[in-house]
């Protein structure tokens, strides 16, 4: 299996499928990472609460994208193998 741009994009699409189905309460929340930490005003937040957003972030965006995706990559699996 040769390594090209689609075996890429794939990887990307897989990745962020996993982000997206990281539920708060059930899995994040028990590693400690289910709300973002309150800072005091004009303090900078931490690298967990930056990545608590980011997931936050990518959910909420990526949520309708994803599914096109998903619909084109198994379209293109079934007909190029």
């Amino acid at each position: 299996m040769a390594f090209t741009l689609y075996s890429l994009l794939e990887a990307t699409l897989l990745c962020l499928n996993a982000i997206c189905i990281l539920h708060e309460e059930r899995f994040l929340s028990k590693i400690g990472w289910g709300t973002a930490e309150q800072r005091g005003f004009g303090e900078q937040p931490g690298i967990k609460a930056q990545l608590i957003n980011l997931v936050r972030a990518i959910r909420t965006v990526m949520k309708i994208p994803l599914i096109g995706l998903n619909v084109l990559t198994i379209v293109v699996k079934l007909l190029f193998g």
